[in-house]
């Protein structure tokens, strides 16, 4: 397993966490057993889209699945005492696909933003991210600024996508379906650089040798869970299974499991 390190929320967004669940974790309330209380398509069952691969967060291929996103959606799961589905979709059909019910959640290092809750709601953040330009070694792009002018790349439907159209000079936005798509484009100069999220292009730094980041993008993000915006029950059980996890420390192994380091205060075991 490849490891990375990234920088996760601050504490106070992990005591955003527990008071979204009524300020403690409710370690004697989260399972559900077959569903009871909480309301999923499938009986027993926690279904959930996902746009695979987008690793260090999602990756391999089914049904074994693994990624950051993956092992937080398993401790939900078995938190709930349902068992787990997984259905890999493309990102830019994903709220579509879950407003008509074809899963419970959405689990896919989704950026919560203002226009995204129109359509879905979201879990209390549990990951902080930001954007982050990926060039082919020797390129004489330096920063954002260099953009202008240019052919650069991103995911369709993502958050690199509209900072790419909207907070550059870029001359050209091209979109992929999967990131993937971008990076190889990358690689073989159709395009001349990448928006993205930075810890995935960071990741792809180590398959993709020829492909460094050269700047980080602050855009203060936070990744959340997705749920149909009526389901408020399976809502906020996600939330106590999530605060759970938190002050068990099982958020912590996966953390370290996936970044090689601890997780930041407010994300450790009894906090």
């Amino acid at each position: 397993m490849t490891k990375l390190k990234v920088m996760l929320l601050p504490a106070l967004a992990a005591t955003a966490l527990l008071a979204a669940c009524g300020g403690e974790p409710a370690t004697d309330t989260v399972a559900t057993g077959d569903g009871g209380g909480v309301q999923t398509i499938e009986a027993g069952t926690l279904i959930v889209g996902s746009d695979i691969p987008y690793e260090p967060f999602e990756g391999g291929d089914a049904p074994d699945y693994e990624g950051f996103d993956i092992d937080i959606i398993n401790g939900v799961a078995d938190r709930l005492e349902l068992e787990l589905e997984i259905i890999d979709t493309p990102f830019d059909t994903i709220f579509r696909d879950l407003g008509q019910d074809k899963f419970d959640m959405v689990a896919s290092a989704t950026t919560i933003t203002p226009e995204r809750e129109k359509e879905v709601a979201f879990s209390s953040p549990y990951f902080q991210a930001d954007q982050s330009l990926m060039v082919k070694e020797g390129s004489d792009i330096a920063s954002v600024e260099d953009l202008a002018g240019r052919t650069i790349g991103a995911q369709k439907g993502t958050t690199g996508a509209t900072y790419a159209e909207d907070e550059t000079e870029a001359a050209d936005v091209r979109t992929y379906p999967e990131i993937v798509d971008a990076f190889n484009a990358l690689q073989n100069e159709q395009i001349e650089a990448v928006i993205n999220d930075f810890a995935i292009s960071k990741f792809a730094e180590e398959s993709k040798p020829e492909l460094t980041v050269i700047e980080a993008i602050p855009t203060d993000e936070s990744y959340g869970l997705a749920v149909a915006l009526d389901n408020t029950t399976l809502l906020d059980a996600v939330d106590a299974a999530l605060a759970e996890m938190i002050t068990d420390g099982s958020y912590a192994e996966i953390y370290e499991e996936w970044f090689d380091e601890q997780p930041p205060e407010g994300f450790r075991e009894g906090e």
